[in-house]
């Protein structure tokens, strides 16, 4: 089994956060975005979209996508569950992970992408307009999470799961893409802090 990895990605370090959540260690192969490796023959016959996280099963099996690779990990060791655990808990996390990648994680890629120098060769071509049309649209969702952080400790409940790791790599995107926090979202500053202050963070 193989990892394939970019430490510059926000996508594989998503999964490295779950693996460290469960304590699971994998060998893995950085794949050097800037270095355009990840175009190279070698590497698109592994992930033909060109992308990482991908992961090499022992009998050939390629999985790639971030969540797909998560849940494979989560059916191979189920606890600590990330989930959910239960119909209810399970469909509030896929809610609320789905929420998160598609109106905050996604809109935080298009400001870096079409906006950062460094992406030039990568993004073609480079939109600013679409960058400057998803500012509106992180702000929009941070706030509304603020609200629903006012009511409890995590993202999706009261336990710690895979979609608090895609609002912390999220919000920790942030930076690249040159995007501020505002200042009043108090209830996101702490789960923020709560979250980043876990061991997995660093992964």
């Amino acid at each position: 089994m193989k990892l394939y990895d970019s430490k510059m990605a926000p996508n594989p370090r998503r999964a490295r956060i779950f693996l460290a959540e469960k304590g699971i260690t994998v060998p893995t192969e950085q794949v050097d975005i800037m270095a355009m490796q990840h175009k190279t023959p070698e590497y698109s016959a592994i992930n033909p979209f060109q992308r990482m996280p991908a992961l090499v099963l022992d009998d050939g099996t390629v999985i790639t996508e971030s969540m797909a690779i998560c849940r494979y990990f989560e059916m191979v060791q189920p606890e600590p569950p990330l989930f959910g655990k239960g119909a209810k808990e399970a469909a509030l996390v896929e809610m609320w992970n789905r929420r998160a990648e598609i109106n905050f994680f996604v809109n935080v890629a298009a400001v870096f992408r079409h906006l950062h120098p460094a992406m030039k060769e990568l993004e073609v071509p480079q939109i600013p307009a679409f960058a400057e049309a998803n500012r509106p649209r992180v702000a929009w969702f941070l706030n509304l999470l603020d609200g629903e952080l006012a009511k409890r400790e995590f993202i999706a409940g009261d336990r710690y799961s895979v979609a608090d790791i895609t609002a912390l790599v999220a919000v920790d995107f942030m930076k690249p893409a040159r995007l501020t926090m505002p200042d009043d979202l108090a209830h996101v500053k702490r789960w923020h802090a709560a979250v980043s202050a876990r061991p997995s963070a660093k992964a």
